[in-house]
């Protein structure tokens, strides 16, 4: 049977992040030329050095990996399930993506990845995403040598796992290294499978530290410039001296293509995972039981904190540690055990890190004064009908406010107004305004005056849709 490569322009502009297991539809050609200046090379682009020494020591510790999965075992039909696989169903504040479940019904199906050998008795790191639901593992090796892999270990949340090999002889591997150290403009060099292809090298740069994509908790990616595609997925990207900085995950592109941006678990978190998986063949977690957001500088304002920083807690679990410790919705999250939480995707990981039946002392603000408390952290687990009659609030960022079931529902937004911009749609429930719960339009203009007349600009609102909560920060005009 011939295979046909073709090139073909995205139909459409729309940007995908896109987990390296999916199918891509486009391919491409790099061309290298010569640059023309009009003076000598700087010192810096004279001394680019050569990556062969590199890739010659690290290359027989890569692995290609084959599975076979059962029918509908999570191989999909499309990239729709890659990146509901990687973002997530979108949740009701648009935060991620819901992408419909199409399988490959019938026969057992095979896919491919990359991996690599990080001990001489066979342990192999990989994607979870790559081996979940797999009925028999294969390995084959820079050697050609082929071998039967059994799962270890397996981690969802970080896309990670871990395999074993049974060898006659040591195996070549790998070691991690610091991923905390590694600058933006830091060469790298992603080994793997590409397309099934066979052992294929690549290089860039480190383009971005900490990149968020919607992931997780575990939200705090290695963006490389280093060309992956299907089949990298579960690969290790190298720095020079041939130390894994991170774990090939996903690409980002607007044509299935690869374009050149991709997304590697930091090594920094890989190894405590690997680690953990090959002691106990899984991650137990602690859990805080609150469902926290970011804090701009908006939202600064409206808490009354002198610059924007921490984790807002926007919900909690009623059965959760944070409700029996106390914690409420509008406290902000500042510090646990006397780190500084910093940004809010902080916050999940450095509870997670903790064990369950540790315990955490936070630090956090509520309104306006500085609290903490002693929470003992427990495992982490692996609408009504409204009317559409109302009155616009006036002054409160172009929301439409009605009564219903005891509760204040928006029930109009203004086009291109504040609350538009910040996402709020027909139908989410107002319910507190300034941390005061509101139980009628009446309660929101009494308090939204207060505030006018008190010198505010804003009004920290609390709105609830499916079930999810979420504050915004909105500003008030003249009634």
């Amino acid at each position: 049977m011939q295979t046909r490569l073709s090139i073909r322009r995205p139909a459409r502009r729309t940007v995908a992040a896109i987990l390296l297991g999916s199918a891509l539809a486009a391919g491409g050609a790099f061309h290298v030329g010569a640059l023309q200046t009009s003076g000598p090379p700087d010192a810096a682009s004279a001394a680019l050095p050569s990556l062969a020494g590199t890739i010659e020591r690290v290359t027989p510790a890569v692995v290609n990996i084959r599975v076979e999965k059962a029918a509908k075992a999570e191989m999909p039909a499309g990239p729709e399930e890659f990146m509901r696989r990687f973002f997530g169903d979108r949740g009701p504040w648009g935060e991620r993506g819901p992408w419909s479940e199409r399988w490959r019904d019938g026969q057992p199906a095979a896919g491919v990845g990359s991996g690599f050998v990080v001990s001489e008795d066979g342990h192999i790191v990989t994607n979870n995403h790559v081996v979940a639901g797999a009925k028999e593992i294969a390995v084959t090796f820079h050697d050609k040598r082929k071998l039967p892999a059994r799962v270890v270990g397996m981690d969802p949340k970080t896309d990670l796992a871990l395999l074993k090999v049974e060898a006659e002889e040591p195996l070549a591997h790998v070691a991690f290294g610091d991923s905390d150290q590694v600058r933006v403009g830091d060469w790298v060099v992603a080994v793997g499978n590409p397309f099934g292809l066979g052992h294929s090298a690549t290089a860039g740069i480190v383009s971005a530290r900490g990149r968020q994509i919607g992931a997780g908790p575990y939200d705090d990616f290695l963006q490389v410039s280093a060309p992956i595609n299907q089949g990298n997925s579960g690969g290790p990207a190298f720095n020079l001296q041939g130390e894994v900085i991170g774990v090939n995950t996903a690409i980002f592109s607007p044509n299935g293509g690869n374009v050149g941006i991709g997304f590697a678990v930091p090594s920094a978190l890989a190894g405590e995972v690997v680690a953990e998986l090959k002691s106990n063949g899984s991650v137990e977690r602690g859990r805080l039981g609150v469902r926290v957001q970011h804090v701009g500088d908006d939202l600064a304002a409206g808490l009354g904190l002198d610059k924007a920083e921490g984790a807002l807690v926007a919900s909690v679990d009623p059965s959760g540690p944070a409700a029996d410790a106390g914690l409420m919705a509008g406290d902000v999250i500042l510090e646990v055990d006397g780190k500084r939480v910093g940004e809010m995707r902080r916050l999940p990981r450095m509870i997670a890190a903790r064990d369950p039946g540790d315990t955490v002392t936070l630090k956090f603000r509520r309104v306006g004064e500085m609290e903490s408390v002693e929470v003992v952290l427990d495992a982490m687990p692996a609408g009504d009908k409204i009317g559409d009659s109302g009155k616009r609030t006036d002054g409160v960022g172009g929301l439409g406010l009605a009564e219903a079931n005891g509760r204040v529902v928006v029930s109009d937004v203004a086009p291109g107004s504040p609350a538009a911009r910040k996402g709020v749609r027909k139908g989410d429930v107002l319910v507190s305004v300034d941390r005061r719960p509101v139980g009628t339009p009446a309660d929101v203009g009494r308090i939204v005056a207060e505030l006018k007349s008190s010198g505010r600009n804003s009004a920290l609102m609390l709105l609830r849709r499916d079930k999810q909560d979420r504050f915004v920060a909105l500003p008030l005009g003249t009634a």
